[in-house]
Protein backbone atom coordinates (compact mmCIF):
# COMPACT_ATOMS: atom_id res chain seq x y z
CA UNK A 1 0.00 0.00 0.00
CA UNK A 2 2.56 2.45 0.72
CA UNK A 3 4.79 1.79 -2.58
CA UNK A 4 1.02 2.50 -4.27
CA UNK A 5 1.12 6.04 -2.85
CA UNK A 6 4.53 6.42 -3.35
CA UNK A 7 3.39 6.35 -7.33
CA UNK A 8 2.38 9.21 -9.17
CA UNK A 9 -0.36 7.07 -10.80
CA UNK A 10 -1.00 5.90 -7.27
CA UNK A 11 -1.41 9.07 -5.59
CA UNK A 12 -3.20 10.75 -8.49
CA UNK A 13 -5.68 7.59 -8.21
CA UNK A 14 -6.27 8.13 -4.27
CA UNK A 15 -6.77 12.28 -4.67
CA UNK A 16 -9.55 11.47 -7.29
CA UNK A 17 -11.13 9.09 -4.99
CA UNK A 18 -11.12 11.41 -2.48
CA UNK A 19 -12.45 13.93 -5.15
CA UNK A 20 -15.35 11.95 -5.46
CA UNK A 21 -15.93 11.23 -2.11
CA UNK A 22 -16.00 15.02 -1.16
CA UNK A 23 -18.02 15.82 -4.78
CA UNK A 24 -20.90 13.29 -3.59
CA UNK A 25 -20.79 14.70 0.04
CA UNK A 26 -21.30 18.39 -1.50
CA UNK A 27 -24.42 16.88 -3.57
CA UNK A 28 -25.87 15.56 0.40
CA UNK A 29 -25.13 18.95 2.10
CA UNK A 30 -26.66 21.19 -0.44
CA UNK A 31 -29.96 18.85 -0.65
CA UNK A 32 -30.57 19.45 3.50
CA UNK A 33 -29.48 23.17 3.38
CA UNK A 34 -32.15 23.98 0.46
CA UNK A 35 -34.90 22.01 2.08
CA UNK A 36 -34.14 25.23 4.29
CA UNK A 37 -35.64 27.47 1.34
CA UNK A 38 -39.05 25.98 1.38
CA UNK A 39 -39.70 24.20 4.67
CA UNK A 40 -38.40 24.83 8.15
CA UNK A 41 -39.88 21.37 9.59
CA UNK A 42 -38.07 19.42 6.83
CA UNK A 43 -34.77 21.28 7.36
CA UNK A 44 -35.32 20.68 11.06
CA UNK A 45 -35.91 17.46 11.32
CA UNK A 46 -33.37 16.35 8.33
CA UNK A 47 -30.80 18.18 9.96
CA UNK A 48 -31.78 16.90 13.64
CA UNK A 49 -31.66 12.95 12.12
CA UNK A 50 -28.08 14.13 10.57
CA UNK A 51 -26.68 15.58 13.89
CA UNK A 52 -28.18 12.45 15.50
CA UNK A 53 -28.04 9.00 13.88
CA UNK A 54 -24.61 7.02 14.96
CA UNK A 55 -24.15 6.14 11.69
CA UNK A 56 -23.47 9.24 10.87
CA UNK A 57 -21.79 10.70 13.48
CA UNK A 58 -19.33 7.33 14.80
CA UNK A 59 -18.82 6.18 11.36
CA UNK A 60 -19.64 8.84 8.53
CA UNK A 61 -18.52 11.90 10.02
CA UNK A 62 -15.08 10.94 10.73
CA UNK A 63 -14.46 9.53 7.28
CA UNK A 64 -15.62 12.58 5.46
CA UNK A 65 -13.07 14.80 8.19
CA UNK A 66 -10.32 11.82 6.78
CA UNK A 67 -11.16 12.75 3.50
CA UNK A 68 -10.90 16.54 3.25
CA UNK A 69 -7.60 16.30 5.30
CA UNK A 70 -6.62 13.93 2.81
CA UNK A 71 -7.74 15.05 -0.30
CA UNK A 72 -5.72 18.56 0.81
CA UNK A 73 -2.48 17.25 1.89
CA UNK A 74 -2.31 14.52 -1.47
CA UNK A 75 -3.37 18.60 -2.73
CA UNK A 76 -0.76 20.33 -1.94
CA UNK A 77 1.97 17.16 -2.24
CA UNK A 78 1.33 16.45 -6.05
CA UNK A 79 1.33 20.69 -6.37
CA UNK A 80 4.88 20.33 -4.50
CA UNK A 81 5.94 17.39 -6.54
CA UNK A 82 5.36 19.24 -9.80
CA UNK A 83 6.38 22.40 -9.12
CA UNK A 84 9.77 20.13 -8.14
CA UNK A 85 9.29 18.22 -11.62
CA UNK A 86 9.54 20.84 -13.79
CA UNK A 87 11.97 22.94 -11.81
CA UNK A 88 9.82 26.45 -11.73
CA UNK A 89 6.54 27.42 -10.26
CA UNK A 90 3.60 26.15 -11.81
CA UNK A 91 1.72 29.58 -12.43
CA UNK A 92 4.43 30.28 -14.48
CA UNK A 93 4.40 27.13 -15.93
CA UNK A 94 5.07 27.93 -20.04
CA UNK A 95 2.50 25.20 -20.44
CA UNK A 96 -0.35 28.06 -19.98
CA UNK A 97 -0.43 27.43 -23.86
CA UNK A 98 -2.24 24.23 -23.60
CA UNK A 99 -3.87 24.33 -19.98
CA UNK A 100 -6.54 26.43 -18.66
CA UNK A 101 -6.36 28.89 -15.53
CA UNK A 102 -8.08 26.73 -13.47
CA UNK A 103 -5.67 24.10 -14.17
CA UNK A 104 -2.48 25.94 -13.41
CA UNK A 105 -4.08 27.78 -10.09
CA UNK A 106 -5.56 24.80 -8.33
CA UNK A 107 -3.13 25.53 -5.34
CA UNK A 108 -4.84 28.92 -4.48
CA UNK A 109 -8.19 28.01 -5.52
CA UNK A 110 -7.66 25.00 -2.75
CA UNK A 111 -6.26 27.33 -0.03
CA UNK A 112 -9.06 29.52 -0.51
CA UNK A 113 -11.65 26.79 0.07
CA UNK A 114 -9.59 25.93 2.78
CA UNK A 115 -10.01 28.97 4.90
CA UNK A 116 -13.63 28.73 4.07
CA UNK A 117 -13.87 25.34 5.67
CA UNK A 118 -11.72 26.57 9.12
CA UNK A 119 -14.56 29.44 8.61
CA UNK A 120 -17.59 27.00 8.28
CA UNK A 121 -16.09 24.86 11.01
CA UNK A 122 -15.52 26.94 13.39
CA UNK A 123 -19.59 28.71 12.08
CA UNK A 124 -21.48 25.32 13.10
CA UNK A 125 -19.05 22.38 13.59
CA UNK A 126 -17.08 23.65 16.76
CA UNK A 127 -20.59 24.45 18.22
CA UNK A 128 -22.90 21.57 17.66
CA UNK A 129 -19.94 19.65 19.03
CA UNK A 130 -20.00 21.95 21.98
CA UNK A 131 -23.46 21.31 22.18
CA UNK A 132 -24.14 17.46 21.71
CA UNK A 133 -20.98 16.11 23.64
CA UNK A 134 -19.90 18.89 26.14
CA UNK A 135 -22.90 20.23 27.23
CA UNK A 136 -24.63 16.94 26.71
CA UNK A 137 -27.77 18.15 24.99
CA UNK A 138 -28.79 15.91 21.78
CA UNK A 139 -32.10 16.80 22.03
CA UNK A 140 -31.99 19.36 19.17
CA UNK A 141 -34.43 20.88 20.79
CA UNK A 142 -34.30 25.41 21.72
CA UNK A 143 -33.96 25.50 25.64
CA UNK A 144 -37.15 25.95 26.85
CA UNK A 145 -39.23 25.59 23.56
CA UNK A 146 -40.37 21.99 21.61
CA UNK A 147 -38.66 23.92 18.63
CA UNK A 148 -35.74 22.28 17.03
CA UNK A 149 -33.02 24.81 16.96
CA UNK A 150 -31.37 24.03 13.73
CA UNK A 151 -33.12 26.62 11.00
CA UNK A 152 -33.37 29.38 13.90
CA UNK A 153 -29.43 28.77 14.01
CA UNK A 154 -28.56 28.70 10.40
CA UNK A 155 -30.70 32.13 9.76
CA UNK A 156 -28.78 33.92 12.99
CA UNK A 157 -24.93 32.85 11.12
CA UNK A 158 -25.97 34.65 7.95
CA UNK A 159 -27.22 38.05 9.49
CA UNK A 160 -23.87 39.48 8.91
CA UNK A 161 -22.81 40.43 5.26
CA UNK A 162 -19.37 39.81 5.92
CA UNK A 163 -20.00 36.85 6.49
CA UNK A 164 -22.70 36.32 3.29
CA UNK A 165 -20.12 37.49 1.28
CA UNK A 166 -17.10 34.92 2.53
CA UNK A 167 -19.22 32.45 1.79
CA UNK A 168 -20.31 34.03 -2.04
CA UNK A 169 -16.33 34.23 -2.42
CA UNK A 170 -15.82 31.16 -0.99
CA UNK A 171 -18.22 29.37 -3.12
CA UNK A 172 -16.53 31.40 -6.46
CA UNK A 173 -13.51 29.90 -6.02
CA UNK A 174 -15.15 26.72 -5.27
CA UNK A 175 -16.61 26.53 -8.60
CA UNK A 176 -12.96 27.53 -10.49
CA UNK A 177 -11.56 24.41 -8.24
CA UNK A 178 -14.23 22.49 -9.70
CA UNK A 179 -13.85 23.72 -13.35
CA UNK A 180 -10.86 21.29 -13.77
CA UNK A 181 -10.81 19.18 -10.70
CA UNK A 182 -14.43 17.54 -11.78
CA UNK A 183 -12.38 16.15 -15.09
CA UNK A 184 -9.17 16.17 -13.69
CA UNK A 185 -10.60 12.95 -11.56
CA UNK A 186 -12.17 11.02 -14.10
CA UNK A 187 -9.02 11.21 -16.34
CA UNK A 188 -7.04 9.82 -13.12
CA UNK A 189 -9.56 7.05 -13.21
CA UNK A 190 -9.01 6.62 -17.05
CA UNK A 191 -12.46 6.71 -17.77
CA UNK A 192 -12.86 10.22 -20.35
CA UNK A 193 -11.68 7.64 -22.73
CA UNK A 194 -14.66 8.05 -25.56
CA UNK A 195 -17.10 10.48 -23.63
CA UNK A 196 -14.09 13.31 -22.48
CA UNK A 197 -16.79 15.92 -24.14
CA UNK A 198 -19.73 14.36 -22.05
CA UNK A 199 -18.14 14.78 -18.97
CA UNK A 200 -16.48 17.92 -19.17
CA UNK A 201 -20.67 19.23 -19.57
CA UNK A 202 -21.52 17.32 -17.02
CA UNK A 203 -18.80 18.41 -14.75
CA UNK A 204 -19.37 22.23 -15.77
CA UNK A 205 -23.16 21.75 -14.75
CA UNK A 206 -21.99 20.60 -11.64
CA UNK A 207 -19.21 23.23 -11.38
CA UNK A 208 -21.86 26.13 -11.50
CA UNK A 209 -24.84 24.31 -10.19
CA UNK A 210 -23.38 23.20 -6.83
CA UNK A 211 -22.01 26.44 -5.47
CA UNK A 212 -24.46 28.49 -6.62
CA UNK A 213 -27.26 26.61 -4.60
CA UNK A 214 -24.88 27.17 -1.44
CA UNK A 215 -24.92 30.86 -2.37
CA UNK A 216 -28.31 30.80 -2.83
CA UNK A 217 -29.13 29.42 0.66
CA UNK A 218 -26.68 31.96 2.41
CA UNK A 219 -28.12 35.27 0.60
CA UNK A 220 -31.49 33.78 0.91
CA UNK A 221 -31.23 33.73 4.35
CA UNK A 222 -29.22 36.69 5.02
CA UNK A 223 -32.38 38.55 3.32
CA UNK A 224 -34.85 36.96 5.14
CA UNK A 225 -34.08 36.19 8.70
Amino acid sequence: MSGFFKSSIGRKVAMALSAFFLMFFLIIHLAVNITSLFSVELFNQLSHFMGTNPLVQLALQPVLVIGVVFHFVMGFVLELRNRKAIGVKYAKNNGAANSSWMSRNMIYSGLAILAFLVLHFIDFWVPEMNVKYIQGDMSGLIEGTQEFRYFEELQHKFVSPIRVAAYVIAFVFLTLHLLHGFTSAFQSMGSTAGRKKALITFGKVYSYLIPLGFIIVAVYHHFNH
